[in-house]
């Protein structure tokens, strides 16, 4: 399995030239690390020390980083050029040495297109606005960034299928080595280093991190067992498994830089009556959502449809979040799956589908599917069993 190669870079810049040429900018700067790993390759950890990318005409590509990170860059960006500056604050500021480069190219005295008007605060870093440096007018260029990063090529989509893949294969590790009396950080660990080592040793090549959401194969419990499972987004904190409780868990793959999403609801042992309730609404709103999810629609009708299953069956009182959202190089990407959401569906996006319900003293119920968005609905790319037989591990 391949990465991303230098021509499918080198057409992304292309295109998102010409978009930012077509609403009257002559260059585009982009300062956050997502687009600038989405244009390059270039995977970093962002400090106080500004780092940009300019793309020119015919979309080529400069990448402004401090000294630090010039070996970092040349080795790993794919770009036409890598430019160094000393240091932050440094002599002289960073972004008057990257206003040198943009003017280089023959450009910048038009309107900037900028995801950001100059490097956001990070670290202690004092923002500075490139517009007013510039002394030129600067217009936001995320949205269109995020719509172009929405729709994914063949290849992306093979990276987030291997992802899926990986990640499953982790959460069979996860579910295998779960029995009472563990804890979440012994089981974790175990199944999240097996799974990474032969998933690296299938790719044959050194594993290299390439995506800052998540590292190697894993498979979580992220603190959702037992009653606090009923906190969405908890945190582990190494509870200790027991007979009866709702497990909530999560997986994906670091592949090349690309993820995945898997979510499941188990039980530790027979579960009950209750838990059984929930588990079933929570796996009828998710088919529901699935059957919504067709190319052309709104992307706010998926969520209109959760959201009337929910008031039929008086659920708003477990109701926490939308139906789901994008997924590529980004563990959260758009579209949103969200009734405020004004775009639509498109063939060849790629969506988390992850209705869930939370009740206070039980626990969170919650499945999320990985789905890429065909011509004619929806192809499921996650691979794990959903009914609740096959997610009751036996005490």
């Amino acid at each position: 399995m391949a990465p991303i190669g230098a021509a499918e870079y080198a057409e992304r810049a292309k295109a998102a030239y010409a978009r930012a040429q077509g609403a009257g900018a002559d260059v585009v700067v982009l300062f956050d690390d997502q687009y600038i790993q989405y244009f390059t390759g270039f995977v970093f950890s962002p400090t106080e020390r500004p780092i940009a990318l300019i793309v020119g005409p015919g979309g080529e590509r400069a990448l402004f980083v401090p000294l630090l990170e010039l070996e970092h860059a040349e080795a790993l960006a794919d770009v036409d050029r890598v430019v160094a500056y000393p240091e932050y604050p440094g002599e002289v500021h960073p972004l008057e040495l990257l206003l040198r480069e943009v003017r280089r190219l023959g450009v910048g005295r038009r309107t900037i297109a900028v995801d950001h008007d100059g490097y956001p605060p990070v670290m202690g870093y004092a923002p500075v606005k490139l517009g007013e440096l510039a002394g030129v007018g600067t217009s936001s260029f995320s949205v269109a960034l995020d719509e172009q990063m929405a729709r994914k090529s063949e290849h992306e989509v093979a990276l987030v299928r291997e992802s899926a893949r990986w990640g499953a294969y982790a959460h069979r590790l996860l579910q295998a080595g779960t029995e009472p009396g563990l804890t979440e950080d012994a089981v974790v660990g175990a199944a999240c280093a097996a799974a990474t080592r032969a998933m690296n040793e299938s790719f044959g090549v050194p594993y290299r991190q390439r995506n800052k959401w998540v590292r190697g194969a894993l498979a979580i419990y992220r603190g959702q067992i037992g009653p606090a499972g009923a906190f969405p987004h908890a945190l582990a904190h190494d509870a200790t498994f027991q007979v009866g409780d709702t497990l909530v868990t999560g997986a994906a793959a670091d592949v090349w830089g690309y993820l995945s999403e898997l979510e499941r609801t188990m039980f530790l042992g027979e579960p009950s009556a209750e838990q059984r309730r929930y588990f079933d609404h929570m796996l009828a709103l998710q088919d529901l959502c699935f059957t919504a999810i067709v190319p052309g629609a709104a992307a706010a009708s998926v969520d209109l449809a959760m959201r009337a299953y929910v008031d039929e069956h008086s659920l708003w009182p477990y109701w926490r979040h939308h139906v789901g959202h994008g997924l590529g190089q980004r563990i959260h990407e758009s579209p949103f799956l969200d009734l405020g959401y004004r775009g639509t569906i498109e063939a060849g996006m790629v969506l988390s589908v992850e209705p869930g319900l939370y009740v206070p003293g039980l626990g969170g119920f919650r499945h999320s599917d990985t789905v890429l968005v065909t011509t004619s609905g929806i192809e499921l790319l996650t691979d794990y069993p959903r009914d609740i037989a096959s997610l009751t591990i036996d005490v």
